[in-house]
């Protein structure tokens, strides 16, 4: 018994030195190695070395910070939910701190991240989500829990129970109702233990600028500076912008409707489209104008002028793998609303991995020309070309919007790329089983 317990305290000390050994550094250098990363800057290399200290601080801290999902009971998992919901628990503050992330965009934040939580240990309590997401899933059990006394607590309690460690992809604070709660939903969070890895496009200082009551929103940025290493990754690169570039499935010109419309129903095949209906999140519908084979059409309009979010968006995504849709104008302060609601839905695409087909008014960089920060406003010299723009009545000013801007051009560019449209279809031909075929000369994607 004695050599059978030595042998098994053996291996598992053996195990946890190779799990030291390995960690997010090792998958990075490998997958350099192996060309199936762009060799990063030394940026990249800095973040990677924050997220490998905190991947080996975590080793360290394993039983500290409860992170093994299988240590306890299913019972006692039980009785711990319901305890912590009859009485006020302690605190129980991790001793790791967590990481918030922030820099330009195409900087490789998220696919940093992700290779970070790769590498966690399957039977961690761990969760990788965006940011749109996460709050969705907030408000979502909020109405659930509205008869409780304090239903924001028992949300926490539920998250933590779920994940101590919480990957957040794409932290931007755009909506008031999410700035108003998320100080008290944090500190609850980080007073059950939870350690919080996030990336973002803002720095902690610069979150809902500008935004309402932003007053009450200050305190989370104390919160948050608190219980996270905040590292910036300096690089000016978007490597997203680095593939080949295509023209792919972006159309530029209101009289290219047709063109969609048949390259569509090219990806379709013989199925003919119909109005569908998603079911969205408490029980809301989104109608699908046109839809079939895994495929969706939409009027600009539809989707983006009328008062959708982001929750509609990932209902969509969830149905269908490719988008259409036509008509996206240029941007200004005339249709302010739709350019956010713009943004969201190519971060939800995104993170969906889908396809985009499009018509535009222009191309990606033209879409936002009039959208500027207040600095980029400041800038503007009474001699400069720009300074007759600024007379321009469309001319929109708004931090959130300027910055957002830059991600969604990024992101349009690298989802119109030959390596993106490549990657989608191996993945579809994988979930069907059928054989591959590449891209013609025209860089679109041939399905048929």
């Amino acid at each position: 018994m004695e050599l059978m317990r030595s042998m098994f305290s053996t291996e598992a000390a053996d195990s946890i030195k190779d799990i030291r050994r390995g960690g997010p550094m090792v998958e990075y250098e490998r997958r350099i190695a192996s060309g199936g990363l762009v060799d990063g800057d030394s940026f990249q290399v800095d973040t990677i070395q924050q997220l490998q200290s905190l991947y080996e601080e975590l080793i360290e801290n394993e039983d500290d910070c409860q992170l093994d999902r299988y240590k306890s009971s299913e019972k006692s998992g039980r009785s711990r939910w319901l305890w912590s919901r009859l009485i006020t628990q302690p605190s129980t503050y991790a001793p790791v701190k967590g990481l918030y992330l922030y820099g330009g965009v195409g900087t490789g934040k998220t696919m940093l991240m992700d290779l970070f939580y790769e590498q966690l240990p399957s039977n961690w309590r761990k969760k990788r989500i965006h940011f749109h997401d996460f709050m969705l899933n907030v408000h979502s059990r909020l109405q659930m829990h509205k008869g409780v006394s304090d239903p924001l607590d028992v949300v926490a309690a539920e998250i933590s129970d779920e994940a101590i460690i919480l990957c957040l992809d794409e932290f931007m604070v755009t909506d008031v109702a999410d700035a108003m709660i998320l100080n008290r939903l944090f500190r609850q969070l980080f007073s059950k233990g939870v350690i919080l890895v996030s990336t973002s496009n803002r720095a902690p200082d610069k979150l809902y600028e500008g935004g309402l009551q932003r007053d009450l929103f200050l305190p989370f940025i104390d919160t948050l500076k608190e219980r996270c290493i905040v590292h910036p990754i300096g690089s000016a690169v978007d490597y997203r912008q680095m593939g080949s570039a295509e023209q792919g499935f972006y159309f530029v010109g209101k009289h290219y409707g047709t063109l969609l419309k048949q390259r569509l129903q090219s990806l379709i095949g013989d199925e003919e489209p119909s109005p569908q209906t998603v079911e969205v999140i408490m029980g809301r519908k989104l109608l699908v104008p046109l839809g079939a084979n895994g495929c969706a059409y939409f009027p600009f309009e539809d989707l983006c002028d009328k008062p959708l979010g982001a929750a509609d968006y990932f209902g969509l995504f969830k149905k269908f793998h490719t988008l259409a849709l036509d008509g996206v104008p240029k941007f200004g302060s005339s249709n302010r609303t739709s350019a956010y609601r713009f943004v969201t839905l190519i971060d939800v695409m995104y993170e969906n991995k889908a396809r985009l087909l499009c018509t535009a008014e222009a191309g990606p960089i033209d879409l936002f020309e009039n959208i500027v920060t207040v600095a980029e406003a400041q800038k503007v010299s009474p001699r400069s070309s720009r300074s007759q723009k600024s007379d321009d009545p469309d001319l929109c000013v708004d931090n959130e919007l300027g910055f957002a801007k830059d991600r969604t051009i990024s992101r349009l560019t690298e989802i119109n790329s030959r390596e993106y449209l490549e990657d989608f279809e191996m993945r579809l031909r994988q979930q069907q089983q059928l054989p591959l075929q590449g891209l013609d000369n025209g860089g679109d994607v041939v399905l048929a």
